[in-house]
């Protein structure tokens, strides 16, 4: 029997994509401070996370999770 060790900066990352894209902003961010999240390298976790992002393209989004949810 073997195991697979998971890296915990990518099961990290994949953990915060899933929730960048079922929560909305905000309560990822307060979720993120109750679990001291941001205690690790935090500018590489984000550069990570919305290295594909630009501020145009991220604005969009925020304007179409609102436009979804009536917010």
């Amino acid at each position: 029997m073997s195991i697979k060790v998971i890296n915990e900066q990518e099961n990290l990352q994949e953990v915060m994509q899933v929730l960048l894209a079922h929560l909305e902003p905000a309560k990822l961010m307060k979720f993120w401070a109750a679990c001291k999240i941001g205690e690790g390298d935090d500018l590489q976790l984000k550069e990570n996370l919305f290295s594909e992002e630009t501020l145009d393209s991220l604005y969009d989004k925020i304007q179409e999770y609102q436009k979804s949810t009536g917010k």
